[in-house]
């Protein structure tokens, strides 16, 4: 399969009252989203996207060496909810032709290239391929192109939505990893 890893770093992080843009600021010495972004590549997918919107993410990629490795795309309408920025990925991976993509979030610091990896390469044959951690679904997930037509557009639920909708579609991996999110500053002084 022609796969992408897609990196959802869209939001403004409202809930995040730190004196750097929550994407931007430095978990391990670099900014959380670079973070989540080197995490995606090291999946050894065909390409690498990530949504902007908020938060110009250009100059943090770009002084880390990643600029020329991944696709940023831009959600214009990143307010609007995560569906919107799961729409535009879709869009791009659509225009490259890929057959599915692997989806995560910028705000996952605790997930690394080996749960991508799992979740890119488990079942072929499956639409949707979702990480689990002590049998909780978290992400990354992957969205086979057949159920791209079904993914919401609108809100704040992504691929959340499919999963609860057409559960007979997915299959579940375990994984290593942390997959919650930071938020705000108490959920990152655990990363610290």
């Amino acid at each position: 399969m022609h796969l992408a890893a897609v990196v959802l770093a869209a939001g403004s992080g409202t809930r995040f009252a730190g004196p750097l843009p929550k994407l931007l600021t430095p978990i391990d010495g670099e900014p959380m989203v670079v973070g989540a972004v080197r995490a995606a590549l090291g999946a050894a997918l065909a390409e690498t996207i990530v949504v902007s919107g908020a938060v110009e993410l250009g100059p943090a990629l770009d002084a880390a060496g990643l600029a020329g490795r991944v696709t940023v795309v831009h959600n214009d309408r990143w307010a609007d909810g995560q569906a919107t920025s799961l729409a535009v990925a879709i869009a791009a991976a659509d225009h490259a032709d890929l057959d599915a993509v692997v989806v995560g979030l910028g705000d996952q610091p605790g997930i690394d290239s080996e749960a991508w990896r799992r979740v890119a390469t488990a079942d072929p044959d499956a639409a949707i391929v979702v990480a689990t951690y002590a049998g909780r679904r978290r992400n990354p997930v992957r969205l086979g192109r057949q159920i791209w037509p079904e993914l919401p557009s609108e809100g704040d639920e992504g691929a959340r939505v499919l999963l609860r909708r057409r559960p007979d579609l997915v299959v579940e991996v375990g994984c290593p990893g942390e997959p919650d999110d930071v938020d705000t500053l108490e959920d990152l002084e655990r990363w610290s």
